[in-house]
Parts: structure tokens; C-alpha cells; sequence
């Protein structure tokens, strides 16, 4: 009865419209990306970093990099959005609707609904950060060679890497990995928030809100001795995998860190959830 459940909740989670808003946002976004790194400068700065430390700039401007150029900004902007969009609807717009209270009418645990709604959300993260890793790797081939990929970032996290095509295409595979992962813990906060009594809206706002006090935060110099302690520096070991040597150290306890979240986020949410009033 469990997986006919969360069967259940994914068609109506997939059934909605606004499900998949996020991943039509991602292609357009891809497209138009796709076209600045082609006909603008923005193509000629990575030559340039390429030819000023030795190297060839056509062996390394590929699909691969092109794709993970794409990804960034995407991932620092879009993803959240569209992620803290179907995490506040899991709940509360049910709600909202007034169907909650006639699935609570029957004889089922608000635990066994709640874990239910949760894995349907996890689901669709890894769903969404699969498309944007396809979609990007796939649109950037139209119109690059299938050649080895570089990697180079000086801030927040200090890179540059070169790597062959097979190597490249591990790292980028487990990026989206540790991806889902951020995806996932993003969902989990606006579902948290949407287990209490507020509307859709307002549950992902106060999600949206809870990332960018982060963002202002980490970028105050007072807390620099405290980066450990925001979430968006252990949403970044996703781009750690293409470091070299990889800092499996940092990855591995920012992974724990993840993990714990997504569990507390769930276990409050859960708790607000039984201390609510929905069927009278």
C-alpha cells in the first residue's frame, strides 16, 4: 500500500502544470546561454585564460565545459526557485484546497501522508537536476566537439582542472549526484514550511528567504570565520568533484551536514504537522 501511495502522489505531483515550469524555464535559460557563449566575449575570456597558462583552447572549449559553465548560474538562481515553488505546494496547497482534510478522513497515519508527500518531492528534485544536466550536456554538443573539459573557478572555490572526456563525464554525472542532493534539501525546507498553517505562497517565500539570509550572511566579512556554518558552503561540494586532488574530507562532511538537514526539516515539519487542527 506504501508504493501505491507514493505512486499516487507522483502522477499528482507530475499531473500539475506548475511541476514542470522549472524544467521549461531550464531550456530557455540553456538556449540563451548557448548563444552569449557563442557569439559574445564571453568565449574569448575563456581562450584567453586558457592561452595565458599554456594551453589550447580548442582541445578544451567543448561540450563538457560549456555545459558546466551553463550549469552554474542556473544552479545559483533557478534551481532554488523552482524547487522551493513544488516543496511549498506538497502540503499546504492541499490545504489550501481543502482535499487534505478529506484524505485525513480515512484511516491513515499523518506520518505515513507526510513521508509520502516527502519522497514524492525528493523525486522530482532528482528529476529536475536530471534534466538540467542532460538538457544543458546535450544542447551544448549541437554546437561544440566532444573533447576534454575545463574546469576554472576563483571564486567562492578556487579551481582549475583539466580533464579528459572520460574522466569528465564521471565527475560531471556524480556532480549531479551531490546536486541532488542540494535539490532535495531545498524541497525539504519548503515542505517544512509548508506543513504549517500558511499558504503555498508564503511557504516559499520564507524557503527562498531562509537562502538568501544565507547568501547576505556568508558574504559579510564578520562571519568569513563561520562559512562552515551557512548552507550554501556545503551546497558547493558539487562543484569540489572537479577539483584536483579532490577534497573527499570536505565532501564527505558536508554530505553528513546535507543529510542532517534534510531529516530535520522532515522531522519538523512533521511535528507542526500532528499539532494541526485540519479536520474540524
Amino acid at each position: 500500500m506504501f508504493w501505491l501511495h507514493l505512486r499516487n502522489e507522483l502522477w499528482k505531483l507530475f499531473g500539475k502544470k506548475r511541476t514542470y515550469i522549472g524544467f521549461g524555464a531550464f531550456i530557455l535559460a540553456q538556449n540563451g546561454m548557448l548563444l552569449m557563449f557563442r557569439f559574445t566575449r564571453w568565449q574569448k575570456n575563456w581562450e584567453r585564460v586558457l592561452a595565458g597558462n599554456g594551453y589550447l583552447a580548442q582541445d578544451y572549449l567543448s561540450a563538457l565545459t560549456v555545459a558546466l559553465v551553463m550549469l552554474i548560474p542556473q544552479i545559483l538562481l533557478l534551481m532554488p526557485l523552482y524547487t522551493a515553488l513544488v516543496g511549498g505546494d506538497l502540503v499546504a496547497k492541499e490545504a489550501e484546497d481543502g482535499t487534505l482534510r478529506m484524505i485525513l478522513s480515512r484511516p491513515i497515519a499523518r506520518f505515513r501522508l507526510l513521508l509520502v508527500k516527502w519522497l514524492a518531492g525528493i523525486v522530482f528534485a532528482g528529476t529536475l537536476v536530471l534534466a538540467l544536466g542532460c538538457t544543458a550536456l546535450g544542447f551544448a554538443r549541437l554546437w561544440f566537439p566532444w573533447r576534454g573539459m575545463f574546469v576554472y573557478s576563483l571564486w567562492p572555490e578556487h579551481i582549475f582542472n583539466l580533464l579528459t572526456p572520460g574522466h569528465a563525464t564521471q565527475l560531471y554525472v556524480c556532480a549531479h549526484l551531490l546536486m541532488t542532493l542540494n535539490a532535495s534539501a531545498i524541497v525539504g525546507l519548503a515542505f517544512m514550511f509548508s506543513c504549517f498553517n500558511m499558504k503555498p505562497a508564503a511557504a516559499t517565500i520564507l524557503a527562498l528567504s531562509f537562502l538568501f539570509i544565507n547568501v547576505v550572511l556568508e558574504h559579510l566579512p564578520f562571519f568569513e570565520p563561520y562559512q562552515e556554518w551557512f548552507l550554501l558552503y556545503h551546497f558547493r561540494v558539487w562543484l569540489l568533484i572537479f577539483a584536483d586532488p579532490i577534497p573527499w574530507d570536505r565532501i564527505m562532511g558536508s554530505l553528513l551536514v546535507l543529510v542532517a538537514f534534510n531529516l530535520t526539516t522532515f522531522l519538523v515539519g512533521a511535528a507542526a504537522f500532528q499539532a494541526r487542527d485540519i479536520k474540524s
